[in-house]
């Protein structure tokens, strides 16, 4: 099944090769939309060169933070993203969304993981094994890098769901006066807290996968994976909180790992007409995947410098060429 996938999505990233009667975007106008995270730019850009080669002209994305995105969505001032992480974001979703809007295929099922991730070394040296470990003044004061008397975790911008659940997290385990979570540019944030570890500093910081950050810090080899000291879901957690404790992590302090956050799906989201009015797209939709590892693949190449647009539609040419050559063995 997977072979046929991605023989189909072959097929429909050469569509220049096929008759112009089979191009069924022709002529149609798409206006996409993409997230604010830059790890999220690669699958964006593959979805959009499909789309163009099916014969649709597609908008430069506009980018949004979650929030909006869902509500212009459901107003029909943009046509898609592929950035939906659910059930995260279901929180986030606006009143009639499932009227307007529909959640569609999978890019990664059960490919999201999420959680906090401390330097190996500090994690050994302070038998550090949850968050709740962080309340304690040796630890707290090991990861205080601006002398304010809490230790400093790089978290999430205002807009992304992940901000609303390490807020969460703060609060049910009291750790609000012991750590200080960091809510500004997390590409940013997260550039900086390589370049500490390389000092040999101590760091501490949520990511989720798939991420360039776990390519240059490796869980298990050098940094940790860490418990929350015990579920305590959101409201928009609690029908998945099964999903919130994962077994066979590498590089995890335990086994299993209580992560408080849940494993998601990373999916397309589409307006309900657009999809309606453009059947050639939603197959697209439903067919295209990606798996984790090339998209952690181009995200490093973008974190050491291959970032502009012109570098990623290089990625997306290497990746289009690069499958084209694994389905001719088929």
């Amino acid at each position: 099944m997977k072979r046929l996938l991605l023989a189909l999505l072959v097929l429909a990233l050469a569509a220049p090769a096929i008759a112009s009667t089979q191009v069924p975007g022709k002529g149609v106008k798409v206006k996409p939309a993409r997230a604010t995270w830059n790890t999220g730019y690669f699958q964006e850009a593959l979805v959009r060169r499909g789309l163009e080669e099916l014969g649709y002209k597609v908008m430069k994305p506009v980018e949004l933070p979650n929030p909006i995105f869902y509500q212009a969505l459901t107003l029909g001032d943009v046509d898609y993203w592929t950035n939906g992480w659910f059930p995260m974001h279901d929180a986030q979703l606006p009143k009639g969304f499932h009227d307007k809007a529909e959640i569609v295929g999978y890019i990664g099922k059960a490919s999201g993981l999420q959680g906090y991730l401390v330097s190996k070394k500090e994690v050994e040296r302070y038998n550090i094994r949850s968050l709740e470990d962080f309340k304690r003044p040796e630890v707290r004061e090991a990861f205080d890098n601006n002398g304010d008397g809490k230790a400093d975790l790089v978290a999430c911008p205002p807009g992304w769901g992940c901000k609303e659940i390490i807020s969460h997290h703060m609060d049910v385990y009291g750790l609000e006066d012991h750590v200080k979570p960091i809510k500004a540019s997390y590409a940013a944030a997260m550039a900086d807290t390589l370049a500490n570890y390389k000092k040999g500093k101590p760091v501490f910081f949520y990511t989720w996968t798939p991420n360039w950050t776990i390519f240059k810090m490796k869980p298990g080899q050098d940094v940790m994976w860490i418990n929350v000291p015990e579920i305590m879901a959101t409201k928009a957690q609690e029908s998945a909180i099964d999903r919130m404790t994962v077994s066979s992590v590498e590089g995890a302090v335990s086994d299993p790992v209580k992560f408080g956050f849940v494993m998601n799906d990373v999916q397309i989201v589409a307006n309900k007409k657009f999809l309606i009015k453009n059947p050639a797209a939603r197959k697209f939709f439903e067919i295209f995947t990606l798996p984790p590892g090339d998209i952690n693949e181009q995200n490093t190449r973008m974190q050491e410098g291959e970032a502009s647009k012109r570098e990623i539609e290089r990625h997306v040419d290497e990746w289009i060429a690069k499958n084209q050559q694994e389905s001719d063995t088929f």
